[in-house]
């Protein structure tokens, strides 16, 4: 269910916490928050159409139904779920509603929501609504490949890792401390399309997964942030930190840490600047197998993140059976704490925890000078977010560093 889109229409932070939790669980990640109906028309408007709108009816200000409505008559979403607490008759007229306008419902549900039911209705979506494999495998692979979408039959390895090798780049997001000190990025994975141009993550990801390509992916993100990283030795002093995502099908691979180590060396990027950031921890198993990957990879030096805290179902859990070194607070959370109490004290409460365990800290998300302030007043941490700097192309980001660099500089000669 990786390639699902979902946007959640909800007001409170915690029930939001919750779907958040059972979808991740479903293995879907793609998730617009929105705890009103304008802020979910922008988020439509602006990042498009989704397969599943989950709505609750009962807002604080305007109701679910104003969204159901728009959603039928701009055609922005191919399938609702109703959430509310109110009267099963409530729900049941507003489905009844939705359909007269062409929506297709997949169900109502009372709250609290339920991993099963949520599942369930994912499942119903994809029998009902996905195209099969075959389908994705010649007409969309290809094509997001940019191969001749002519031919007949399937890429082979060697067309495919060379349209990896061609078309994927990693962009960077600075990382920075609380007094704007640079401590590092993170690598986004693109892909740059000759006819569509730079696609986000979410476009192509899926289709890299079906065609087998993810490990290859997954190692020329590792080559391009350790390339930046030593390339910015002349102008830090140092080398950068850098941290990458990785699926959690790599650590399965045998050999994994000593290639990585091997990798490490050739570009002289010392390996406790390495975070590896583990989004679908829900995917992991504390079975032999993850557990020794995970602690080889700690052995040579790397660090580990939990990239999906509080939005997987057995985050917590995972903090306590796995060698994580960092807890990172996804924008789910932590966009918008300013305004919103509950966030913070959500926030502050996994910070408290994560000094506790002794983990390193970064809150991603930080989209307003408000809420960077309010992030400072909540205590020591890395800050990451559009407010500080947009993702942006090796090239640039050099520039960035460069800039910062300097004007520190120049504060101490001033």
């Amino acid at each position: 269910m990786h390639s699902l889109k979902v946007l959640v229409l909800e007001d409170n932070s915690f029930q939001l916490m919750a779907l958040h939790q059972m979808l991740n669980a479903n293995g879907v990640f793609n998730v617009l928050n929105a705890e009103s109906v304008a802020a979910a028309r922008q988020s439509l408007d602006s990042k498009g159409p989704v397969d599943i709108a989950i709505c609750d009816l009962y807002l604080e200000q305007a109701d679910g139904l104003e969204l159901i409505r728009y959603l039928a008559e701009q055609q922005r979403a191919k399938a609702l779920i109703i959430l509310s607490d109110a009267q099963a008759d409530v729900r049941e007229g507003a489905a009844a509603m939705a359909r007269q306008q062409g929506l297709n419902v997949l169900g109502c549900l009372p709250k609290p929501a339920s991993v099963t039911l949520v599942n369930e209705l994912l499942s119903l979506y994809q029998q009902c609504f996905e195209p099969g494999p075959q389908a994705l495998s010649l007409a969309q692979v290809r094509e997001t490949l940019a191969l001749d979408v002519f031919q007949p039959e399937a890429p082979t390895a060697e067309e495919g890792q060379a349209a990896v090798l061609r078309h994927g780049v990693a962009h960077f997001q600075p990382v920075v401390s609380q007094d704007g000190e640079v401590q590092g990025v993170e690598a986004l994975a693109r892909w740059q399309h000759p006819e569509h141009g730079l696609m986000l993550p979410a476009e192509f990801l899926p289709v890299i997964e079906f065609a087998g390509l993810e490990e290859a992916f997954t190692w020329l993100m590792l080559e391009q942030a350790m390339q930046l990283s030593a390339g910015v030795r002349l102008v830090m002093g140092r080398s950068l930190a850098i941290s990458v995502n990785i699926p959690v099908g790599m650590l399965e691979l045998p050999n994994f840490a000593r290639q990585l180590e091997a990798l490490l060396r050739r570009f002289e990027v010392p390996a406790r600047l390495l975070t590896l950031e583990i989004v679908e921890t829900t995917e992991l198993q504390t079975d032999t197998a993850h557990v020794e990957a995970l602690l080889r990879l700690r052995m040579i030096g790397c660090k580990l993140s939990i990239g999906d805290f509080g939005t997987g179902g057995t985050s917590l859990q995972r903090l306590l059976e796995l060698p994580f070194t960092e807890l990172k607070i996804p924008p789910a959370f932590v966009c918008g704490l300013a305004a919103d109490e509950r966030k913070s004290a959500v926030v502050a409460g996994a910070m408290s925890m994560a000094r506790r365990m002794s983990l390193g800290l970064v809150l991603a998300g930080i989209e307003s000078a408000a809420d960077y302030e309010a992030a400072k007043r909540l205590g020591q941490a890395r800050l990451q977010g559009c407010f500080i700097a947009e993702p942006m192309s090796a090239v640039a980001v050099r520039q960035w560093i460069a800039r910062r660099v300097r004007a520190d500089l120049g504060e101490e000669m001033g």
